[in-house]
């Protein structure tokens, strides 16, 4: 299901991601929620949802990082 805002997003999105990822996440998931609607379209047996949520933290891990606060910041 997409998200239509962060507040939908799971809750092991919003608490640990800064606002700017969450964007990133949600419109990422989102993305790859349409691209990936059928099953031939996806490898091996990930559900559409499990696909969508490892390109979304695939996304955010392009721009930002965990740091050794165990924060996320973004990259520089």
């Amino acid at each position: 299901m997409p998200y239509s805002n962060r507040s939908e997003l799971p809750d092991s999105v919003q608490h640990v991601l800064p606002a700017h990822a969450q964007d990133i996440y949600q419109q990422a998931f989102n993305s790859a929620w349409d691209q990936y609607k059928e099953a031939e379209d996806r490898r091996g047996d990930d559900s559409r949802e499990e696909v969508a949520h490892k390109v979304a933290w695939s996304a955010v891990k392009k721009e930002y990082e965990k740091g050794d606060d165990d924060k996320w910041h973004r990259k520089t």
